[in-house]
């Protein structure tokens, strides 16, 4: 079947035609229905044929001709309604050849038409970077996307009154405003450029410091490197060359370990030379460089970086005055003394930028924890309370230790006060100690202390004005919705610290007899979807010696990986003996897993091939088996007859002598 429409009878252009016409369409069509047809056609004709056709009465009855030919069908409004057919059509060109792209596996750039790409940051130089990219667009009637790139780790980011002001100059600017995630930016970004088939970039000029770009060149001159026909532009601003410090340099330990970490740095290495010395006709030098490095190894683990190189130099001079011939005098008489020196230094930085991450991941998981846990208990208090606003101010004022909080509204050009909480109120902004600002007219003054930029953001989240109004079947349903999602949060966040400590060799298990029929049921306590698992564990198999709780969470992991990836089969909890090991094997029978994947399913953050990422970041089976490890057992993949994925947990049996011991219920040894 065959059909004709004109242009300005498409529904998403009805507005733009009456601007331009001053004529307003009864009659539209919906897009969805033209763009389903099998093939659209571009019947174009210019503007003076189609009026002289119009003018022969090919189109209209005569007396119709001129009061059309004077009104409507102009030759500015008939040029103008032909780009709009021509744009039109383009789009849907272009709709197609990204599917067929897509449908082919298609990533290298295809110069159709201009699509210019500008990389932000979300810092001070943002906003200038888009309006340069939009008249480098200009110039060449290109297409503009902003891309903002999130950190896959969700812990850190930029400033999202910053991001909001580039997402509003880009809407200002006609163009979209796109957000990816990806830890490797240079490779996120350039999936994306290739994914909409950009055929340029646009990115800010480094603002690294000379001693940065020596350990890492940077994004703008490794996108360079890989662009391949996609064009690159680096744009100066005010913020380019002004140097950050490199990351491993900026220390996240607290005072307490450092204070401890400078003083090991002179006593530890004191401490292995000492025993070098004493121990000279026992131990040769060899055994005494291992000490020393240990030394420095200890002091990195407790202090970080600058007491490591501290120790590093200290260790390696008196190592080589008191101990290598010649004796007692700094001079190197065998080269590889000084080898030995520089790996000591060269090991220090190693492990004390190990740490120095570490303690800074746990920092940030462990503020994120907080974080999510006062918005939820904001909202939990938005959506029961009848009369929120005061219990939210005084939840505010008791969470922050603050003297009063009060919500400041500005009226015919004076403050006034809303509502508060506490003894003496601010009356005016410029009254406090801290000053959230909710709207420009709608102020949140708080009184007691300054609060740090982070607590900022945490006010700004909750200090919005609670008029909203839910029905009471609605408010329940959200607020379980917010519970879900926080409990979602603090595994994730739990599935972080235990990551840290693992790395940092934390984690201390205490080890007692227990039976995996009680730690079954207590990790299922805390897994949605328990109710789709099936226990099937003889109470009277051998306990197995581990820490409760570690194992609880080894189980809860494995169980909720399981569930998740199962494809909604039933997940069956089955325990057996084995010699002097008892196993716990949890089943599915779901897709499982491509041959040769099961020993990257441990790696950490690797969530089966990276496909998903909506509700986690693949550490759980990561901590599963480093508690596993950690207790003396083992962890292994098997893929399950018939079909699925079979994750073993095997154990060494409780001695005979200790079976009946009394036990407590749940271990702490994650948390020592």
């Amino acid at each position: 079947m065959l059909s004709t429409v004109n242009i300005q009878h498409l529904e998403s252009l009805h507005d733009v035609i009456e601007r331009i016409t001053g004529v307003a369409q009864r009659e539209t069509v919906p897009d969805e229905v033209v763009r389903r047809a099998g093939q659209i056609e571009l019947v174009d004709l210019t503007p003076e044929a189609l009026r002289r056709r119009m003018a022969h009465g090919n189109v209209y009855r005569p007396e119709k001709i001129d009061a059309t030919l004077a009104n409507y069908f102009r030759p500015a409004n008939l040029t103008a309604l032909r780009e709009l057919a021509l744009l039109w059509v383009a789009d849907q060109v272009d709709d197609a050849l990204r599917r067929y792209r897509s449908e082919q596996d298609i990533t290298e750039v295809w110069e159709t038409r201009e699509r210019l790409v500008v990389a932000i940051t979300g810092g001070p130089e943002s906003e200038t970077l888009v309006r340069r990219a939009r008249r480098i667009a200009a110039r060449v009637g290109a297409e503009l996307l902003v891309l903002h790139i999130l950190r896959g780790d969700g812990l850190a980011g930029a400033d999202p009154a910053a991001l909001a002001r580039c997402r509003t100059v880009a809407d200002g600017l006609g163009a979209s405003f796109h957000t990816v995630v990806g830890d490797d930016v240079p490779t996120a970004l350039l999936d994306f450029a290739r994914g909409v088939n950009a055929t340029q970039l646009v990115l800010g000029t480094f603002r690294r410091s000379r001693l940065a770009r020596l350990v890492n060149q940077g994004i703008g001159a490794t996108v360079v490197q890989h662009s391949g026909a996609i064009d690159v532009h680096l744009v100066t601003h005010e913020e380019a060359g002004t140097g950050v410090r490199l990351p491993a340099l900026r220390g996240a330990l607290p005072r307490s370990r450092k204070r401890v970490g400078w003083a090991g740095a002179v006593l530890l290495p004191a401490a292995a030379i000492a025993i070098g010395v004493t121990g000279r006709d026992l131990f040769g030098l060899s055994t005494d460089v291992v000490v020393c490095l240990l030394a420095v190894v200890g002091v990195a683990l407790i202090g970080g970086l600058g007491p490591a190189l501290l120790a590093a130099v200290l260790g390696g001079l008196a190592l080589n005055f008191f101990l290598p011939p010649p004796l007692y005098t700094l001079t190197i008489a065998d080269r590889a003394n000084v080898i030995t020196l520089v790996l000591m230094l060269v090991v220090a930085v190693m492990v004390a930028m190990v740490v120095d991450r570490a303690a800074r991941r746990a920092t940030q998981a462990t503020r994120a924890h907080t974080e999510a846990s006062l918005l939820a208990s904001f909202a939990r208090t938005v959506l029961t309370d009848p009369d929120p606003l005061p219990r939210l101010l005084d939840k505010i004022r008791e969470s922050f230790a603050l003297t009063s909080v009060a919500l400041l509204e500005r009226r015919d050009g004076r403050w006034q006060l809303a509502a508060s909480t506490g003894p003496d109120p601010c009356t005016s902004p410029d009254q406090a100690d801290a000053d959230i600002t909710v709207t420009d007219d709608v102020r949140l003054a708080l009184r007691g202390r300054a609060v740090t930029a982070a607590d900022q953001l945490t006010l700004e989240a909750a200090a919005g004005d609670p008029e909203l109004m839910l029905s009471p079947t609605d408010s329940a349903e959200l607020l379980a919705t917010v519970e879900e999602s926080t409990d979602r949060l603090r595994a994730l966040v739990d599935n972080l610290l235990d990551s840290s400590r693992l790395a940092t060799g934390a984690i201390t298990p205490a080890l007692y007899p227990v039976g995996y029929d009680e730690v079954v049921l207590r990790a299922l306590s805390g897994v949605d979807g328990s109710q789709r698992v099936q226990i099937d564990i003889d109470e009277s198999l051998p306990h197995v010696l581990a820490d409760p709780g570690l194992l609880e969470r080894v189980v809860a992991n494995v169980v909720d990986n399981a569930l998740r990836h199962g494809g909604g089969s039933p997940v069956a909890a089955r325990a057996s003996a084995h010699a002097d090991h008892v196993e716990l094997r949890v089943v599915d029978h779901g897709p499982g897993i491509p041959r040769g994947a099961a020993t990257s399913m441990f790696a950490p953050f690797q969530r089966l091939g990276d496909r998903d990422t909506t509700s986690g970041i693949g550490l759980g089976l990561s901590v599963a088996q480093g508690f596993t490890d950690a207790m003396g057992g083992a962890i292994a993949i098997e893929d399950t007859p018939g079909g699925g994925l079979t994750v073993a947990i095997s154990l060494p049996t409780a001695p005979a002598r200790e079976q009946t011991v009394g036990r407590p219920a749940r271990g702490d040894g994650a948390m020592r």
